[in-house]
């Protein structure tokens, strides 16, 4: 029993197949899916996936990759989507990109009001990081949440790693850790405690080693719990086992065990 922690299946990559997509998902053992919205013009989207498909949970968010596509009233329309429900466990995917420093203030801006909304509706928040750990660990240290949340696709340290899941975050580990020259990655998946990862695709980007260049999706996710078992020195159904209970806890979802 495998969930895909974080997985764009709304993307307009998916329209053409996704009914197979999620097919072929469930074939290998990926039965439950985490959809993290992007930009309010996605979570119309997103929230169908949720309606139509028992085994998908959304969140709903402002990407800072996406930042020139977000308005003041975006943070507005969020609440109130979080204040009616619409089945969402959490916040995100929102955070820091320092690839984009020309929007580092606005990033900074969008992600703490982000951070205070999942505060104040005691929601998990899916965080996008990017050569922004230290900083963005020093801030949630300091807001300390009450909900904690996903650090999506980390690729830090192991000194980052703990630092994050000291504060209570679980570290999302991805197509990354099946790359050879990973190697300060390696060395954090190993030190990771067992409670303190989930496994996704970040479909449909994220390919693993070997399939640079392709469309990745949840089928694949069964190639990063392999690497990351054998990194870890793990039986690989233990590992499966384990980051399903994790993800389970980190959404506060019911059937914490497959």
């Amino acid at each position: 029993m495998l969930f895909d922690a974080h997985c764009h299946l709304d993307f307009d990559s998916f329209d053409a197949d996704r009914q197979a997509v999620f097919e072929r998902a469930h074939a290998v053992g990926v039965s439950r899916f985490m959809v993290p919205g992007t930009t309010r013009e996605r979570w119309k989207a997103v929230l169908s996936l949720v309606e139509k498909r028992a085994d998908v949970v959304a969140a709903l968010g402002l990407h800072p990759c996406f930042i020139a596509q977000h308005a003041a009233a975006d943070l507005e329309a969020l609440e109130e989507a979080v204040a009616h429900g619409h089945r969402l466990v959490g916040i995100g995917e929102c955070g820091i990109d320092a690839r984009f420093e020309a929007t580092l203030e606005r990033q900074w801006e969008l992600f703490e009001a982000q951070l205070q909304l999942a505060k104040r509706y005691r929601l998990p928040v899916i965080i996008h990081c990017v050569h922004a750990d230290d900083q963005v660990a020093k801030r949630l240290k300091q807001l300390d949440l009450p909900a904690r949340g996903l650090i999506h696709a980390f690729g830090g340290s192991p000194e980052q790693a703990r630092r994050f899941v000291d504060l209570g975050y679980w570290l999302g580990l991805g197509g990354a850790v099946t790359y050879d020259r990973a190697k300060r990655l390696h060395r954090a998946v190993r030190a990771i405690p067992d409670d303190g990862f989930v496994l996704e695709t970040d479909s449909p980007d994220m390919p693993l080693a070997g399939r640079q260049g392709q469309r990745n999706e949840p089928a694949h996710l069964e190639e990063t719990l392999a690497r990351v078992a054998l990194l870890r020195g793990q039986d690989a159904d233990w590992v499966a086992a384990k980051a399903w209970d994790n993800t389970h806890r980190l959404f506060r979802l019911e059937a914490a065990s497959p």
